[in-house]
């Protein structure tokens, strides 16, 4: 007797934000999502990635209870299918056999059992993952049967190359689902779906991208799963940035599974997708780790103004404390160009003079500094009170501090330690001083989708027109002390984003004496960044989970 085979199917991607170690958490929004998708006639929902820990869990995973926690829910998980109700595809650690690494897993929970297992077989180990650390690596997979479908199931890098797409295809699989923890970069979107469509065409089956979205400490998710159908049509796209759950209707034809076009939705690109990247890791480090809010320094320059925006835009401005903290070298424009964005943004906003503890510090030291002349020693104090007060409003209030400090501050060590350097996280490390000028006119044209601050201008023009200046001494300016900063990025954007050799650097247009100056301040600030608060992730090198150099380092590159 021949048995039919099942001719539809309706499958939920459940495109969802998880915390790392919120186990239970995590499965109640795995719960939930599974209603919703039984209450719209699913028969299977597949989440992200590891998404019963939340990606990535890093040495969590060393831990043995947590793997045990983890398989725990997951198989409360698969009791609660024996109603009847939509299967679930789920990731989660699993224990190796032999009590060692666990595996990168993903669960077929159906009929009230855990009805299949697969591992992942391709662990990455670069840029910001170190999979091979803390996971095993899984055998080559076959297909799950699911309900008379053979499901082939490439777990997030396992579709990054050809292997084990072609093992699933050359084992029997009718369709691949990929489980997805891939962070946003510039252009990442692009080379996801280069990918993907090879996959696709490779193995001449349709394939369905789940990915999860939010922010984890310096990683931001944008999300954007998709579905392709044979030959690389994309069937549907959902949205970047945003938590949905999308039913995809499939029909098993005579040269296999479709799926019917469905939502597509607009990504958002260039200026607009950093400025979202931003808001989002900095909105998701501020509520999952608890604070109430955040207070920052408006310093009435450009990189706490696009700050305090982003703050505002992620958290609304009930919840973020601008403070002004002016001394003797702050201009009447930056105190009134401070004032104006800060009532732009609606925010609470105080102003501090530090004359007193600054000339307080400096009378402490006079004995200690006799016959030294004024220096940098000096300038330094001032940013220092100001971090100090800025960190005893966030302990009296419980405020986290943001620091405002750009990724070409950070890259030639023009910030101080223990001052501006001050705070808990950094929405625009990864930001060049060049992309934070783009950013801030961005801003002020067009409000992102999910912000909570006003639409319009909200940073000032003249903050954006006038000459960046630290004001730590008089007509102070930075080009005082480095290149013009469209030079100084290019020069930085070779050296720290893509290793270019000083000589090609050079061939660019820029002085030798110019490119080894900023690669010699590149190296020296190393020790400054190791102490510098972690930011969201923007280009593919970024300054700490990305680019790691030694801090004791005597090589030079010769020009």
């Amino acid at each position: 007797m021949t048995v039919s085979k099942i001719s539809t199917l309706r499958i939920a991607l459940a495109q969802l934000n998880p915390t790392v170690g919120d186990i239970d958490g995590n499965a109640a929004m795995a719960r939930k999502a599974r209603a919703e998708a039984a209450a719209l006639n699913a028969d299977l929902v597949v989440y992200p990635e590891l998404f019963i820990t939340g990606y990535p869990p890093e040495d969590l995973v060393l831990k043995p209870a947590f793997v045990q926690a983890s398989k725990q829910v997951v198989e409360a998980l698969a009791e609660e299918t024996g109603d009847g109700g939509p299967a679930l595809l789920i990731g989660t650690p699993w224990p190796g056999e032999d009590g060692g690494l666990p595996y990168n897993s993903v669960a077929l929970l159906d009929g009230g059992v855990i009805s299949d297992i697969r591992h992942k077989a391709d662990l990455p180990n670069y840029g910001v993952f170190d999979e091979k650390r803390v996971f095993r690596s899984g055998p080559m997979p076959g297909p799950v049967n699911f309900r008379d479908v053979r499901l082939g199931v490439p777990i997030c890098e396992d579709m990054w190359t050809e292997d084990v797409c072609e093992c699933l295809a050359e084992t029997g699989a009718e369709l691949l689902l990929v489980p997805n923890g891939s962070p946003f970069t510039r252009e990442k979107h692009e080379i996801r779906m280069g990918h993907a469509v090879s996959r696709v065409t490779e193995t001449s089956l349709p394939l369905i991208y789940v990915n999860q979205v939010g922010g984890q400490d310096e990683l931001a998710f944008d999300g954007a799963s998709f579905i392709l159908n044979q030959g690389g049509a994309l069937a549907v796209q959902m949205p970047a940035w945003n938590e949905a759950l999308t039913i995809s209707e499939w029909t098993r034809g005579d040269d296999g599974w479709r799926c019917a076009t469905g939502e597509r939705a607009l990504l958002e690109e260039g200026h607009d997708a950093v400025y979202l990247a931003c808001m989002t890791g900095l909105r998701d480090y501020v509520n999952k780790a608890g604070f109430p809010g955040v207070v920052l320094g408006l310093s009435g320059g450009i990189d706490s103004a696009l700050t305090a925006a982003i703050a505002v835009d992620a958290l609304g401005a009930d919840r973020v404390h601008c403070v002004m903290l002016p001394y003797r070298y702050t201009s009447n424009e930056s105190m009134s160009d401070a004032a104006a964005c800060a009532e732009a943004l609606g925010v609470r906003y105080d102003t501090i003079p530090i004359s007193d503890p600054v000339e307080g510090f400096t009378e402490s030291l006079r004995s200690v500094f006799t016959g030294k002349a004024a220096d940098i020693t000096e300038e330094n104090l001032q940013s220092r009170t100001r971090g100090t007060l800025l960190m005893a409003i966030s302990n009296k209030f419980g405020s986290m501090l943001v620091t405002t400090g750009n990724k070409s501050e950070v890259s030639v060590g023009y910030a101080t330690l223990y001052g501006d350097m001050n705070g808990g996280f950094n929405p625009i490390k990864d930001l060049y001083k060049t992309q934070v000028y783009d950013l801030s006119r961005h801003r002020n044209g067009r409000r992102s989708k999910g912000a909570l601050g006003p639409e319009g201008v909200v940073i000032p023009e003249n903050i954006i027109n006038k000459a960046p200046t630290a004001e730590l001494r008089d007509n102070q300016t930075d080009q005082d002390s480095l290149p013009p900063y469209d030079a100084l990025d290019d020069i930085l954007e070779c050296l720290v984003d893509h290793e270019t050799p000083l000589a090609d650097i050079v061939a660019r247009g820029h002085s030798a004496e110019i490119v080894k100056k900023v690669e010699r301040l590149l190296y020296l600030a190393e020790y400054k960044r190791r102490q510098s608060a972690p930011g969201v992730k923007i280009t593919s090198r970024n300054f700490g989970r990305d680019r790691r150099y030694p801090i004791t380092n005597k090589f030079r590159e010769t020009l």
